[in-house]
């Protein structure tokens, strides 16, 4: 996130003395992608942030996966998934591979414990709910239709204020807006559907008093020989002591109230929704929009085979005109698997004549290798969903 941004207290400059009131130095971190070589920023800590007294095993929840086959269009209903309450410890695996996890959670009231994920950013879109997210770097708040984008190893905490529906996109690499959108110097372009002023960092860091301060767990999501497991650290000294930092990484939300959908004379592909992307892997919506208008338009989507992609549908709001018929419904996932052509209804198709905006909202994921299915999606697969194109009426 190459958008400039300073919080707190920080020096003049760089990699100088900055002191607190009692002259005691404050500790510098640098947080930073790409082995130096990418957006990073500068963190002043009142403790040392490397100050560990113990490191222990965290058993994560099931993260087995099992493949795709016999190759099927699937159909999962979420909210159908029986979760724990906790915005971490309960997340359910629906779909993952190698460069990204999907998975699904709702909470309670109950923060989680303190986070942090080293192996990728994390992209969680908020189905339903408030609250805020307490990081290192500051308190975000959080509503219904945001996208919270966590950066690799921030230490973080989601602090429901009601019961809220996640959808935790967990990357392998770091999440990013497409770079079609940006100048070469990271400015959001013109023809970007969305702009700086729809990003919203923290805006104060936190101000920690009482007995939280000393000896502070802090789960730790990370890679071993290529397995994804926890380790359970204990601080001396809290991660929030941050008295200021700035730079050009830090966590955001941007609500898909924000997004402008491109639209056309014609159908546009979804590329034209796509909102963010990662190795091997983009996020896109589809929104609530005026649809094509050209005389002899057909507003749904063609038929399409993605040879070189899995696209999997997250349908959270309004009436999604292609699925009508299928069983899909709101909270539904669709998987429409590389090698599997998929596209509408075929009674929606004819239905959908003369639409000039359609009322629905959607979440995708395409990934650039196939999916496969973790325990929380085999638990809520609606089985007829396959042959549905085949028993369709006309």
């Amino acid at each position: 996130m190459a958008h400039y941004r300073q919080v707190g207290e920080v020096p003049p400059k760089r990699h100088t003395q900055h002191r607190d009131p009692q002259g005691r130095l404050y500790y510098e971190e640098l947080m930073g992608e790409e082995g130096f070589s990418s957006d990073s920023s500068l963190l002043y800590h009142r403790g040392v942030p490397s100050a560990i007294s113990s490191a222990e095993v965290w058993e994560l929840p099931d993260q087995t996966r099992v493949p795709n086959h016999p190759l099927k269009p699937r159909h999962l209903k979420l909210h159908d998934l029986v979760t724990g309450t906790d915005a971490v410890l309960d997340r359910r695996l629906v779909l993952g591979n190698a460069d990204v996890r999907i998975s699904y959670v709702t909470t309670g009231t109950d923060a989680s414990p303190l986070y942090r994920n080293a192996i990728g950013d994390e992209c969680v879109y908020v189905e339903s709910g408030s609250g805020t997210v307490e990081t290192v770097f500051g308190v975000l708040a959080y509503r219904a239709g945001d996208y919270v984008v966590i950066p690799r190893a921030t230490t973080h905490r989601w602090v429901p204020a009601e019961a809220s529906q996640l959808y935790p996109i967990e990357a392998n690499s770091h999440v990013a807006p497409p770079r079609r959108y940006l100048s070469r110097y990271g400015q959001l372009l013109e023809h970007a559907p969305y702009c700086e002023r729809d990003l919203h960092g923290p805006t104060a860091v936190h101000l920690l008093d009482g007995p939280d301060r000393t000896d502070v767990e802090v789960l730790v999501k990370h890679r071993v020989a290529g397995s994804i497991v926890g380790t359970r650290y204990t601080y001396a000294t809290h991660p929030f002591d941050v008295v200021g930092w700035d730079g050009c990484l830090y966590p955001y939300t941007f609500n898909i109230d924000d997004y402008m959908p491109i639209t056309g004379k014609i159908h546009q592909p979804p590329p034209v929704h796509q909102v963010f992307e990662g190795h091997n892997f983009v996020i896109c919506n589809f929104l609530p929009r005026k649809v094509d208008y050209h005389e002899l338009a057909v507003p749904l989507p063609y038929y399409h085979s993605n040879v070189d992609s899995d696209e999997v549908m997250f349908y959270v709001g309004g009436d999604y005109e292609a699925r009508k018929g299928s069983g899909i419904g709101l909270g539904s996932i669709s998987l429409h698997p590389g090698g599997h052509a998929h596209g509408p209804q075929p009674s929606a198709i004819e239905a959908s004549l003369g639409a000039e905006y359609f009322e629905e909202s959607a979440v995708m994921v395409d990934t650039f290798a196939p999916l496969e299915l973790g325990e929380g999606g085999l638990a809520v697969e609606d089985p007829a969903y396959a042959w549905t194109w085949a028993s369709s009426p006309r």
